[in-house]
């Protein structure tokens, strides 16, 4: 069946108590863009992000012609393309969206094409499919929505691949079938000057299996919200997040795990590392177990390594629990300088202290670049990080030991 806007409206009037989200810091959502103000900055799903930074896509900033361009691979069995009219109006709210925003109901209401991704039922896709997305102007202000939809007992790997300098908003929707197992990878290698703000929306289906990785290393200010909900019993979501903070940076992940089925499981794992003066990295979590959600497994996780003076690392786990009736639900959040006992233990068998730093480093995001699961996105993961530890641990420009 094909999920309509209008079919998701009419589930938001028939069916509040599932469909509309009771959480502080998730407001009630609205497709009308009057329904909701332009964000003041005090609000506390905005209170950390610098809105004058943002070039005034959180508000009214004008949806220029596209300046991004998208290219990608398409394998045997699969549908990508750029559609409009109908097709596309039809697309808004596949994954159960209503926006929370101003910037993601202007997005759905006015951002005139869609790409798709369309893998058909029982399709199983060898190889990653990979969009290409190459800023080429910092000064266009643009918006875009991207529809990947995974048929049921379907399997593939997604990846969106954010290069070059761009000012853009984009809705990414994710519609997970039955029984699938979707891999969806966000990498925002962006240009220092890009501004890049971005909702992923998932929903996953009955006895499916949701993976979404979301790793940032450039661009000036980067804002992800990575959400879940659940069709049906038995889904399974794991969040990974990576992301490297440099000196200026803005870099912000948030995510929302819905449990709006019994027997349904979220992972949570985000690593970070900053360096740097006013370097700043933010990480807000929360998990939200409904009354219907019996029988759920929860856990969500957020460790910072700080590597220079002059940084900050804001991390806040949340947990919304409306039943009692769970397996299990923690989380947990630590920021932190250099272990002591691992440099000391490594320059106690004759490694230097710079060459220490850096195998900490590495060790620090080695297991959770591995639960990635695409190899050549791995190997790029671990170069990229040795080539951000050149700024300053290989320069000898890291802190002290010491937490």
């Amino acid at each position: 069946m094909t999920v309509t806007t209008e079919s998701v409206r009419s589930a938001l009037e028939q069916t509040p108590e599932q469909v509309r989200v009771e959480s502080h810091l998730h407001p009630v959502g609205s497709y009308d863009v009057a329904d909701h103000e332009v964000p003041t900055g005090r609000e506390e799903i905005w209170r950390f992000t610098p809105l004058k930074r943002l070039r005034c896509l959180h508000a009214d900033a004008e949806f220029m012609r596209p300046a991004t361009s998208a290219t990608w691979n398409t394998p045997d069995g699969v549908r990508i393309e750029v559609v409009s009219g109908d097709e596309a109006r039809g697309l808004r709210g596949i994954s159960g969206l209503v926006p929370n925003t101003r910037w993601a109901a202007r997005v759905l209401a006015e951002v005139p094409a869609s790409l798709l991704v369309d893998v058909p039922a029982e399709t199983e896709v060898a190889e990653p499919i990979v969009v290409d997305l190459d800023g080429t102007d910092v000064l266009v202000t643009e918006a875009g929505h991207v529809a990947l939809r995974f048929g049921a007992h379907s399997k593939a790997i997604v990846v969106l691949n954010h290069t070059g300098s761009s000012t853009v908003a984009a809705v990414v929707e994710i519609a997970v079938g039955d029984g699938a197992d979707v891999t969806v990878v966000s990498i925002q290698d962006w240009a220092d000057d890009a501004v890049h703000l971005s909702h992923h929306q998932a929903r996953v289906g009955r006895d499916a299996s949701y993976r979404h990785a979301a790793i940032s290393f450039g661009g000036d200010l980067v804002r992800m919200d990575a959400n879940v909900t659940y069709d049906g019993p038995g889904g399974s979501a794991e969040l990974l997040g990576l992301y490297f903070a440099d000196a200026g940076q803005h870099i912000e992940h948030r995510i929302f795990a819905d449990h709006t089925a019994p027997r349904t499981k979220s992972n949570a794992i985000y690593k970070g590392a900053l360096q740097g003066e006013k370097a700043h990295t933010v990480w807000v979590g929360n998990v939200l177990i409904r009354k219907v959600a019996e029988g759920i497994e929860t856990y969500e996780e957020n460790r910072n390594l700080v590597l220079t003076d002059g940084c900050q690392a804001d991390s806040i786990p949340n947990l919304e629990i409306e039943t009692g009736e769970i397996e299990g639900a923690g989380h947990a959040s630590a920021t932190a300088r250099f272990d002591d006992e691992h440099l000391f233990y490594l320059q106690s068998r004759g490694i230097s202290e710079q060459e220490a730093q850096r195998l900490v480093v590495h060790g620090f995001f080695n297991d959770l670049i591995r639960k990635v699961g695409v190899p050549s996105i791995e190997d790029r993961l671990l170069t990229t990080v040795e080539a951000e530890l050149a700024k300053n641990v290989l320069k000898g420009g890291v802190l002290g030991t010491g937490a």
